[in-house]
């Protein structure tokens, strides 16, 4: 009879520590799966960064080329000045 609840209470122990070691690794793949899906957030800000930083560089190097061509405007339109100036006199 001792033997029969000795055996009763290893094996509900059992049961108990094996039930608690179930529950302990489920948050551990679950915190897996998140330090996952911030990696790949991370590398798709990544590369939405270098996107970015791609168009703004494409859109400075627009500006230049518009300033320039503008400044080339301005010096056309300067020389032109004063030889408008001579023929209307």
């Amino acid at each position: 009879m001792l033997f029969k609840k000795f055996a009763i209470v290893a094996a509900v122990a059992t049961t108990l520590a094996f039930v608690g070691c179930a529950k302990k690794e489920a948050p551990a793949a679950d915190a897996s799966a998140a330090a996952s899906e911030a990696a790949s957030a991370a590398s798709e800000a990544t590369a939405a960064a270098s996107d970015a930083a791609a168009q703004a560089t494409t859109a400075a190097s627009e500006a230049t080329v518009a300033a320039s061509d503008a400044a080339a405007s301005v010096a056309q339109a300067t020389d032109a000045a004063p030889a408008a100036s001579q023929a209307a006199q």
